[in-house]
């Protein structure tokens, strides 16, 4: 599913220079739940942002489903981060002016989904997460649980091959914290979804089919 090879990355330039990724290689196999683990700093986000598509390497490739990222063009990166990702956020990065519908169908309209199919597919995601009855309510008007329940569902909405999750039980107390956790084994279980997910937390970590663990830029092995 993921092809790590010989990964780095390095931001700035002379004595500023910063190595936040330093030669790492790995994979990790369709409908797997990984997660990454390491202290801060150690090169967890940016590994996850080049996975996503939203930066590149200094040198070395990521292949996504044989698919080499970096030899693709900005529009094609575009293009498969919209159709073949899914991003779920500690801060959960919803619309505040949105309804949870409106926020789960958005990867959607981006995706020139027509809008019938639209609220067929929101509904359906928000059912699966068990929002079904709070369609119609923004973001204010939910829990922290509920919120990320909704960037969920907006990650799965679109059935991408990946979903990329930074944190998500961070900004939630522990019982919430647990319930979010059964649901992303529970869908990656049913959907076949291959997982990989940032996180410090202990409970996380043990649910997950293998773990990652990163440490000044280096895979440990």
């Amino acid at each position: 599913m993921i092809e790590i090879q010989s990964l780095t990355k390095v931001y700035g330039n002379g004595p500023e220079q910063v190595t936040a990724l330093d030669d790492v290689s790995a994979g990790i196999e369709k409908g797997e739940l990984v997660s990454l683990v390491g202290p801060s700093g150690s090169g967890k986000t940016s590994l996850l942002n080049i996975l996503g598509c939203l930066d590149r390497p200094t040198s070395g490739t990521v292949r996504v489903e044989g698919k080499d990222l970096f030899q693709m063009s900005d529009q094609e990166l575009t293009r498969f981060r919209a159709t073949s990702l899914g991003f779920i956020f500690q801060s959960f990065n919803l619309f505040d002016l949105l309804s949870a519908r409106e926020n789960v169908e958005y990867p959607l309209h981006l995706n020139a989904i027509a809008k019938e199919e639209r609220h067929t597919r929101a509904a359906e995601a928000l059912a699966r997460v068990g929002l079904e009855d709070k369609a119609n309510r923004r973001p204010d008007q939910l829990s922290g649980g509920e919120k990320q329940r909704v960037a969920i569902a907006r990650a799965l909405v679109h059935t991408p091959a990946l979903i990329l999750a930074d944190e998500p039980t961070a900004n939630l107390d522990s019982k919430t914290g647990q319930t979010i956790i059964e649901l992303l084994t529970t869908l990656n279980r049913d959907l076949g979804a291959t997982f990989l997910i940032a996180t410090h937390d202990p409970a996380l970590i043990a649910s997950a089919s293998r773990t990652l663990t990163l440490h000044d830029g280096k895979l440990a092995t």
